[in-house]
């Protein structure tokens, strides 16, 4: 089995994943989201961003979270999307 090389963070500090997803802690609420669409490299962003905007906005009551280093999002804290 080929050995893993352990990841280093870029010059922002954050681990890029593949794909440049940004490794974030697991966890619940805007906070972790936020960390999240902050750590999103380049063009990226901007479209992570707008889909974020275009959720909170369109589904009133929506919860937040980070899980397997993805923002996902849920009405009922248990099913997310």
């Amino acid at each position: 089995m080929a050995e893993r090389k352990p990841l280093k963070p870029n010059k922002d500090g954050v681990v890029l994943l593949s794909g440049d997803n940004p490794q974030i802690a697991k966890g619940f609420g805007d906070e972790p989201v936020s960390a999240y669409l902050a750590a999103v490299p380049g063009w990226k962003q901007g479209i992570c961003r707008e889909v974020d905007a275009l959720v909170v906005k369109t589904v009133p009551g929506i919860k937040k979270a980070v899980k397997w280093n993805t923002p996902l999002y849920g009405l009922d804290g248990e099913t997310w999307i």
